[in-house]
């Protein structure tokens, strides 16, 4: 499969097409359909937590998605442009339940993290001095179409 790219302005209404066009794609990678949903929401939780990031810091920026499947795996990247220096310290460092906030407050991101962790087969997030990477798989049942 070629890989799909998307490009999106940092506003929340944008998060549902996003997941919407995920999904499609998920789906003609070859996803099985009861892993659609787990597809749909990790990508609406790291969209979300990217358009939030990207209001705050740099809103004129936009939020760019890398959609790819190669030997039997759907993989998801959720690109934010926040710059950082690209050290541990700019990643929330707690995926980890007990230390989760769960207000609206500085904790949403890391519980967004936590939830992304626990819908995708594979999850790797890495901070670099251009922003924050989210990359998520699924394995695919069958070769892509696209």
């Amino acid at each position: 499969m070629a890989t799909v790219e998307l490009s999106f302005s940092a506003l929340p209404v944008h998060v549902r097409t996003a997941r919407l066009i995920v999904t499609a794609v998920a789906r003609r990678s070859g996803v099985a359909e009861p892993l659609l949903d787990e597809v749909r929401l990790a990508v609406g939780e790291a969209c979300s937590r990217a358009v939030e990031a990207h209001r705050r810091h740099c809103p004129d920026e936009p939020v760019r998605l890398e959609l790819s499947g190669a030997d039997r795996r759907f993989e998801v990247t959720v690109s934010d442009t926040v710059p950082g220096d690209g050290t541990p310290g700019d990643l929330p460092t707690a995926l980890d339940a007990d230390e989760l906030e769960y207000g609206l407050g500085e904790g949403t991101a890391e519980l967004g993290l936590a939830v992304i962790a626990g819908l995708a087969d594979d999850v790797d997030i890495a901070a670099t001095p251009k922003g924050v990477q989210i990359r998520m798989s699924w394995p695919a049942e069958a070769e892509a179409t696209i």
